[in-house]
């Protein structure tokens, strides 16, 4: 059967069986793929704990009709054990990697979001921000790569300029009066503008930011991230808000 060797992040690992594993990686040259690790369950596995979540591997696999199957491990960044040490930095991680495969389909190539996602799990082991902000920045930017860019200045309906302090997660973000449907929130203009900054990478604002702002732009990620999603993150629930 033909065989392929590419470098991954491992998303998620589901039970198989008395000792296999079902391990979803994101690769970077072929997008999602799902391979069974047989024996990893194994205390004497020889590359078990290399195929855990968060995971940077250099995986060779052969192709199954329905799952292929790893073959050969080689770690390249143990991220998944570093962000495993403190528990903010694995919430905040398990979000992410459940995003990402919520956001990607089997088979087909999505190098912006394997650099992305390497890139936030990188930021979160290194400790350089904190954690709920990396993760928000990690989901706007998640949301805008797929499609979902929200607007946090001009209108997202007719495109008036801004800024509008209205904001609507159904239609799109920040909404002038005009636009305003029944229910849009009313949040402040110093979380619209860390949520600008955190979609657009200017840490210098972000981390400058008021905890009340960081909080209320959570809710704002949260519920704009879930309604594109059409149904809830389970690990979104774990993350302290």
């Amino acid at each position: 059967m033909p065989t392929y060797r590419d470098e991954a992040i491992v998303l998620r690992t589901q039970k198989l069986g008395e000792s296999d594993r079902i391990i979803t990686l994101l690769t970077r040259r072929l997008g999602k793929v799902r391979a069974v690790g047989r024996g990893v369950r194994k205390t004497k596995s020889k590359f078990g704990a290399r195929l855990e979540p968060a995971m940077v591997i250099d995986v060779q696999c052969y192709e199954g009709r329905s799952l292929d199957t790893v073959t050969q491990t080689e770690s390249i960044d143990p991220l998944g054990d570093r962000l495993a040490r403190g528990i903010e930095t694995w919430t905040a991680a398990s979000v992410m990697l459940e995003t990402c495969d919520r956001l990607t389909e089997e088979r087909e190539p999505a190098l912006q979001q394997f650099l992305l996602l390497r890139g936030a799990l990188t930021s979160l082991a290194g400790a350089v921000h904190d954690p709920n902000l990396v993760l928000d920045a990690y989901l706007l930017r998640a949301m805008a790569i797929a499609g979902y860019a929200p607007s946090f200045h001009d209108c997202a309906k007719c495109g008036a300029p801004g800024p509008h302090l209205a904001f609507n997660v159904v239609g799109g973000g920040s909404v002038c009066p005009l636009c305003r449907p029944p229910g849009s929130a009313a949040p402040a203009r110093e979380t619209l503008g860390l949520l600008s900054a955190l979609l657009t990478g200017d840490w210098v604002i972000a981390d400058a930011s008021d905890p009340r702002h960081r909080r209320e732009g959570a809710g704002l990620v949260a519920a704009f991230l879930q309604w594109h999603l059409e149904r809830g993150l389970r690990s979104l629930r774990m993350v302290e808000r």
